[in-house]
C-alpha cells in the first residue's frame, strides 16, 4: 500500500507507570506499527499485555510516555488547542469493553448517543437531533422506541450495540474496538462482530480491534498483531499468521486454541513459551524485523537468520 493509504502510525510508542518507582510498570514499551485506511487490524495477547492500554493511549485517554502516534498526519500527542482537540476526537472514536459500566446509567439511551452531537454541534434543532438517534438506533439494530428507556433496561448485546450506535454518532473515520464482544455471550459476539463488519463496509470505518479471542480476531482483521509483556512480538496478515506462525509466543497462542473436533483434541500438543530461550549476543537486544514481506518479528540476529532461511523452504 502507498504511503497516503496509512490512516494511523504508531512509533515508538511508550506507557509507562510509576515511573523511576520500585514498582514502575511498562504497559507499553517500543511499539510501533502502521494502520491503513479500511483495514481491520487486530491485537491480541493475554491480560495484562498492554493491548488496551495502547488503545488508549493512541486516542489520548493516557497521555504517551515517549513515541508518537499520527492520526492522518497530525501527532496525536503534540500540543493542541481546544479546537484542533474536539476535532481530532471526532474523529477517533472508542467502544469499551464493558456494556454494563460504559453506559451512564441515569442517562436515556437518547441522551447517551446524542452526547457527541451535542458536544461537536452537528445538529440545528432538536427535532434533528432526535432523527439522528433513530437512524443511528436502526443502524446497530434497535428499534426508535428504545430512545426513551434508560441502560438497564437492555441485554448486555443490546448495550454493546448503544455503544457502538454512539461511537458513530458523530461520523469517525477510525474506531478502537477494546475487547468489545469479551464481556458478552458466545451467540451475541458473532452479531455484534457481524454489525461490525457491515458498518466497515458501508461508512468506510478503520479499526483497532483488541481482543483475547484469536478465532474471532482472525474472523474479522485484515493483519493481527501479537502483544507480549507490552511489546509487540508479531505482526502479519491475519491467513499468514495462523498458517505461519513464527515467534514461538505465537505459536503458543494458537496451539492453546480449542478445536470442536474430538479426533484432534486428543492429539493437540499445548506449546508453552519460555521467553529464556531467545539467544542474544552480548550487548544485543531484540528487534522487530521483516522476516518476509508484511510479516514482522520480534527476535535476535541469530534468530532472523534462521526465520528467514525457514521461511524460504517453506515456498
Amino acid at each position: 500500500m502507498s504511503k497516503q493509504d496509512k490512516l494511523l502510525e504508531v512509533k515508538n510508542l511508550k506507557q509507562y507507570f510509576n515511573m523511576g518507582k520500585p514498582n514502575e510498570v511498562r504497559a507499553i514499551d517500543n511499539v510501533s506499527f502502521d494502520i491503513y485506511r479500511g483495514e481491520t487490524l487486530g491485537l491480541v495477547g493475554e491480560s495484562g499485555c498492554g493491548k488496551s492500554t495502547t488503545g488508549r493511549t493512541i486516542i489520548r485517554l493516557y497521555d504517551a510516555t515517549d513515541g508518537q502516534v499520527i492520526f492522518n498526519g497530525e501527532n496525536v500527542h503534540g500540543k493542541k488547542s481546544k479546537t484542533e482537540l474536539k476535532s481530532l476526537n471526532r474523529k477517533m472514536q472508542m467502544i469499551f469493553q464493558d456494556p454494563y459500566a460504559s453506559l451512564n446509567p441515569r442517562m436515556k439511551i437518547s441522551q447517551i448517543i446524542s452526547e457527541g452531537i451535542d458536544i461537536h454541534g452537528l445538529v440545528k434543532t432538536p427535532q434533528d437531533r432526535m432523527n439522528r438517534v433513530y437512524e443511528l438506533l436502526e443502524t446497530v439494530g434497535l428499534n426508535r422506541e428504545h430512545a426513551n428507556r434508560y441502560p438497564h433496561e437492555f441485554s448486555g448485546g443490546q448495550r454493546q450495540r448503544i455503544g457502538i450506535a454512539r461511537a458513530l454518532a458523530v461520523d469517525p473515520d477510525f474506531i478502537i474496538a477494546d475487547e468489545p464482544i469479551s464481556a458478552l455471550d458466545v451467540s451475541i459476539q458473532a452479531q455484534v462482530v457481524n454489525l461490525l463488519r457491515k458498518l466497515q463496509k458501508e461508512k468506510g470505518l478503520t479499526y483497532l480491534f483488541i481482543a483475547h479471542d484469536l478465532s474471532m480476531v482472525k474472523y474479522i482483521s485484515d493483519r493481527i498483531g501479537v502483544m507480549y509483556f507490552g511489546r509487540l512480538v508479531e505482526l502479519a496478515p491475519a491467513d499468514e499468521l495462523y498458517k505461519n506462525p513464527i515467534h514461538p509466543y505465537t505459536q503458543s497462542l494458537l496451539s492453546a486454541i480449542p478445536l470442536p473436533d474430538p479426533d484432534y483434541e486428543k492429539t493437540r500438543i499445548r506449546k508453552v513459551y519460555d521467553p529464556s530461550k531467545h539467544k542474544l549476543q552480548p550487548g544485543e537486544e531484540m528487534e522487530f524485523r521483516e522476516v518476509k514481506p508484511g510479516h514482522f518479528v520480534m527476535c535476535s540476529q541469530e534468530e532472523f537468520e534462521k526465520y528467514q532461511k525457514e521461511s524460504l523452504s517453506v515456498l
